[in-house]
């Protein structure tokens, strides 16, 4: 007995070292090879779990984590990787519920703490999240992460120089974290503070975040040439994150009614119902239903394609939708078998800047007499297309007209409408129709 447990022991504090090293993958290895030997050892079970969060395996680490509750079930460690483990899993509400348990024992749980903050802002219940996370500072000043997070939470909530000071801060405790760069740089931008917002990009880069995301930044402040569209993994991931609320946010908050300027004329343009439609970037479907509503639908069937699963797994909710596809716009258009005699992107080319490879994808998947119509941002200067601070693309009148002629679409009409509304402001937009014939 004593030999299983030396070694048992052995193998548990080298898993610890393997996992503080970073090489998880030894870690689980000598942490199941301890398990082994000592099943009955709480310690081992929640390391492995740990190890397992690292690996990404979090319904794994879930099953572990449940096993030593149910042999100690006032574990407080083993509650607040609970919380991390049903947060990866999305399983937010009972996170939450995990770090208050844990708060209910020890008030000043920093671990908790800083749990139940990220359970509160990823449910968008910010304030409360910024009080977690200002509760922790005050417990643990030199806990660089929480005051990161209390910047993120401050500029969500507008208040922008507490933001910039509590950044500051998480700098002074940790330069060279990328992510704080990146939030700095957003912020300063976001404040007009154009030079300081270019070099804080810089300095994330430096540290090791994404440069194409971060060139695409500073191409928005007008220090680089612009891509021709957004990163798609910045596109995918501020859908993804954006999914549950979208649809208030976007019509609630910036009084969003784009679906409905561009779906309202389309019955005039075409002499009969159309037979299939394609809507391209449909994320939430807000245009699902306009398009294909219970009574006297104007398409017979609608498909639709984005990059965001969140946000199609909310489109297929409304159940309007014949299909709906995970993919790259322009790899799909060049991808797909399938005709269609309308075409819709709405608010969708805000994301791509030059639209070319757009209209020669679109042009082959329209039949003859078919109908391409999209909003775009109306560009306030000469520029064919203009990326902004805002990191939305903005596109002038004679570009698209010349984009039609070149791809031998016919222009039946453009309306000047706004897109939305930016800090109380309208954001002033085209809709235009074309035809292929």
């Amino acid at each position: 007995m004593s030999q299983a447990f030396d070694e048992a022991r052995t193998l548990f504090l080298n898993g610890v070292q393997h996992f503080e090293a970073g090489r998880v993958e030894a870690a689980e290895a000598d942490f199941l090879a301890s398990l082994a030997l000592l099943p009955e050892r709480m310690s081992t079970r929640i390391n492995l779990a740990a190890t397992r969060l690292r690996l990404g395996r979090a319904a794994q680490a879930l099953a572990e984590l449940e096993a030593v509750l149910d042999a100690e079930p006032q574990h407080l460690d083993a509650w607040c990787h609970r919380a991390a483990a049903l947060a990866e899993l999305g399983r937010d509400a009972e996170a939450l519920r995990c770090a208050d348990h844990v708060l209910s024992i020890d008030a000043e749980h920093g671990t908790a703490l800083y749990r139940r903050g990220m359970a509160l802002d990823r449910l968008r219940r910010f304030a409360q999240a910024l009080a977690c996370f200002e509760q922790l500072t005050s417990l643990q000043p030199a806990h660089s992460e929480a005051w990161f997070r209390q910047g993120q939470l401050l500029q969500r909530l507008g208040r922008w120089p507490q933001a910039l000071q509590a950044l500051d801060r998480a700098l002074t405790l940790a330069p060279t974290h990328a992510p704080t760069w990146s939030q700095r740089g957003g912020l300063l931008k976001d404040m007009g503070r154009v030079d300081e917002a270019a070099s804080a990009f810089e300095q994330a880069i430096a540290h090791g975040a994404d440069s194409e995301l971060h060139r695409f930044f500073m191409a928005s402040l007008g220090r680089q040439p612009g891509p021709a569209h957004a990163p798609r993994q910045y596109v995918q991931s501020l859908f993804d994150d954006y999914a549950d609320s979208f649809d208030e946010h976007l019509v609630d908050v910036l009084g969003y009614q784009a679906h409905r300027q561009l779906v309202a004329p389309l019955t005039g343009l075409h002499p009969r119902r159309f037979d299939s439609a394609l809507d391209l970037g449909c994320g939430t479907g807000l245009c699902g239903p306009l398009l294909k509503p219970l009574s006297d639908p104007i398409v017979r069937q609608l498909h639709g394609v984005d990059l965001s699963q969140p946000m199609l797994d909310r489109a297929a909710a409304l159940g309007v939708y014949d299909s709906l596809v995970q993919a790259d716009l322009i790899e799909h258009l060049d991808a797909t078998e399938l005709r269609h005699d309308l075409v819709l992107a709405c608010d969708v080319f805000i994301y791509v800047g030059a639209l070319d490879k757009v209209f020669a994808a679109v042009a082959r998947v329209l039949r003859p007499g078919g109908v391409f119509c999209f909003s775009a941002e109306h560009g306030q200067d000469d520029r064919p297309v203009a990326l902004h601070a805002h990191l939305r693309y903005a596109h002038s009148l004679p570009y698209l007209r010349d984009l039609a002629q070149r791809h031998d679409l016919e222009w039946l009409q453009v309306l000047h409408q706004p897109i939305r509304e930016d800090q109380a402001q309208a954001i002033p937009g085209l809709y235009v129709y074309l035809r292929k014939p």
